[in-house]
């Protein structure tokens, strides 16, 4: 099958390899490069970097919605397009432009989560299960008919780039599966009274609001890490916080407020109380609270704001 990949972060990119070993993949559409780094030097996406590696042809439109790019996109003569966190709205003629369409990977059990973040939001949201549709793209987001699905176990321990690692592997499995039974696959509608929006990740969220119950915040700081990670800021440093757990046994008095910082760091909150246990100081590296501790101190009765 002639194939055309459009996509653009890691999550991409396992997915790519596996059409690539089994279609012919005959272009790769991916974001433009980006300047970065001391020196500006240009920066490919993940997906531009493995499709040069097989040596296939790399467009990097910044819109779709020109008539040129759009005979361009249809002048390859593919037979569907795949599509997985691409990062630009396909219009009409593009969704149209294939006799099988665009399918799409997106890393929820739809219609459970749509949107931009939801591997982050549905462990913030304390799903149990998380997963990876196949879906045919339509106009509205992420509405349109659902192909296939694939679940995976969101544990207590489960962090977000965990789920992101799971669920790009799923992926990868599951278009591959599509596209060989695409002429016996049964679209189902989407039921639009379950669906949740996956609002894209804002850095503002990051710092940690200790009014919030203990519960939320040790969800939230999983579903953040690796990126863009909680934090939270003590004597004009901050310090990164990338794995917690509830607390028993302490009174919610003071949110905020450091009730354990020499063996162990414990901070109250809205509703129980938080024991840190990794943590990266600003210019260092992640490590057990435990580890940091026995060289620093957080003073105990201190707020953190």
């Amino acid at each position: 099958m002639k194939v055309v990949f459009m996509g653009t972060p890691d999550f991409a990119v396992p997915a790519l390899e596996k059409l690539v070993a089994e279609h012919e993949v005959v272009c790769v559409y991916t974001r433009a490069p980006k300047e970065a780094g001391r020196g500006q030097k240009e920066s490919k996406t993940p997906v531009h970097l493995v499709a040069e590696k097989y040596g296939i042809e790399v467009r990097t439109p910044r819109t779709l919605r020109n008539e040129e790019e759009q005979k361009a996109f249809r002048d390859l003569g593919a037979d569907v397009a795949v599509v997985a966190a691409y990062g630009l709205i396909l219009p009409l003629p593009v969704l149209e432009a294939y006799p099988y369409g665009c399918l799409n990977i997106h890393a929820s059990l739809l219609p459970r989560w749509r949107g931009a973040a939801p591997i982050q939001r549905c462990i913030e949201a304390g799903d149990n299960v998380g997963g990876v549709t196949i879906m045919q793209v339509a106009e509205g987001l992420d509405t349109g008919d659902m192909l296939l699905k694939g679940e995976t176990e969101i544990t207590s321990q489960t962090t977000g780039g965990d789920l992101h690692d799971k669920m790009a592997e799923i992926g990868a499995d599951l278009i591959a599966d599509a596209l060989q039974k695409i002429d016996v696959l049964l679209p189902e509608k989407q039921d639009d009274a379950l669906a949740c929006y996956a609002a894209k990740l804002d850095k503002s969220e990051s710092k940690l609001d200790f009014t919030q119950s203990a519960e939320v915040l040790e969800r939230k700081i999983r579903a953040f890490n690796p990126y863009p990670a909680t934090f939270f800021e003590y004597n004009g440093e901050r310090f990164k916080v990338l794995g917690a757990e509830v607390a028993d046994g302490y009174d919610c008095i003071d949110a905020g407020k450091i009730v354990k910082g020499r063996d162990a760091l414990v901070v109250e909150c809205g509703s129980g109380a938080l024991k840190i246990t990794q943590i990266q100081r600003q210019g260092k590296k992640a490590m057990a609270t435990e580890d940091l501790l026995r060289g620093f101190e957080f003073e105990s009765g201190s707020l953190l704001l």
